[in-house]
């Protein structure tokens, strides 16, 4: 298989440590000192003839970001796409682009770069499967991730029947997706079984997707068949599951027990953190009466010192200081709209 990473994500909801030039997969998040980028790039080597056979796609702006993060990563598998046009784009020109340099029936697999994956062996070995899968059969297939509790953040996958067996890993077709349902709504999924988290990652034949991008999308195809990365500036937003995965008849998923987190907010630290203790402390911290707090500095000289304050989140870096309720931190992308609108702070997005 050809692992793609899908790298050109801006990471707005872990500003201010997240910036435009250091996004969210150039940050480790997880204590082991890796980024996510890079822990995802050493996740996936084993499925593939070392760094030859890794390719990664991201944004003019992040491109020296990434050879500086992998330099083992040969130059002609980065892609940088000159504008953000989220990730149809990225799947249709980087597939167009393995198709001619290896033929229609490579497999590929694009895997997001900032998530996180525990249990790595069963994440090869339903990978394998996929390949396996995605050779014999004119199909797409998408892990879903069983859910943990009732998440209204992810997009959900219902499975129907079984579509094969590879190697004791059971694929199903694709009966529906979900965009982020209400809690009452995630909780009747759960009870059911058949519903997994979408992880947005996709495994197939380049043949198979291409054919499938023609059929839904054809004037994305055509447009960057003829023009590539020169083409971006026609193109208009759409993302693979908008533009294919909801409409094709071949989508298979396969459900998944390993341990995993997109890692979309702050709060997400709380679910990597295996001490369950009072605060979630990664500063120096002095609190009173602080209760489900989430603390953070990069400087290990600041302190932070807090007084009868509960489920607060605080951030600070460099000379910025965020202070937030836990279950607002998804409406940071809001507040940066703001920051974009003055020429005074705008520098610190």
């Amino acid at each position: 298989m050809i692992p793609v990473i899908l790298a050109g994500g801006k990471g707005e909801r872990f500003w201010p440590l997240s910036r435009k030039h250091r996004p969210k997969q150039f940050l480790s998040l997880d204590g082991s000192g890796d980024s996510l980028l890079q822990a995802t790039a050493q996740r996936l080597l084993p499925l593939t003839l070392g760094w030859d056979g890794l390719w990664v796609v991201t944004s003019t702006m992040l491109a020296p970001g990434v050879q500086q993060q992998l330099p083992e990563l040969p130059e002609q598998n980065l892609l940088a796409e000159p504008e953000g046009r989220d990730t149809a784009p990225a799947v249709a020109w980087t597939t167009i682009e393995i198709a001619q340099r290896y033929g229609n029936d490579t497999i590929i697999g694009f895997f997001p770069a900032d998530h996180w994956v525990g249990q790595p062996e069963v994440f090869h070995q339903t990978l394998n499967a996929a390949t396996e899968l995605a050779k014999i059969r004119d199909v797409i297939v998408t892990l879903g991730v069983k859910p943990g509790y009732p998440a209204t953040g992810y997009g959900y996958i219902e499975q129907g029947d079984e579509v094969a067996a590879v190697d004791g890993v059971r694929a199903y077709r694709v009966a529906r997706f979900t965009e982020k349902p209400d809690l009452e709504t995630a909780q009747q999924f759960l009870e059911t079984g058949r519903f997994s988290w979408n992880g947005g990652i996709f495994v197939f034949r380049a043949g198979v997707m291409l054919q499938e991008l023609r059929t839904h999308v054809p004037e994305l195809v055509t447009v960057l068949e003829q023009q590539g990365a020169n083409a971006y500036h026609q193109l208009d937003k759409i993302s693979i599951d908008y533009a294919v995965m909801e409409k094709t008849h071949k989508a298979c998923v396969i459900p998944v027990d390993f341990d995993w987190d997109d890692l979309g907010d702050w709060n997400a630290l709380e679910r990597l953190a295996r001490e369950q203790k009072t605060n979630l402390e990664l500063a120096q911290h002095v609190g009173l009466d602080t209760q489900r707090a989430i603390l953070y500095s990069n400087n290990p000289e600041d302190l932070i010192v807090t007084i009868g304050v509960e489920d607060l989140l605080v951030v600070r870096e460099g000379n910025v200081t965020l202070i937030a309720r836990k279950d607002r931190t998804q409406d940071i992308k809001k507040l940066l709209k703001q920051l974009a609108e003055d020429p005074k702070l705008k520098e610190l997005l």
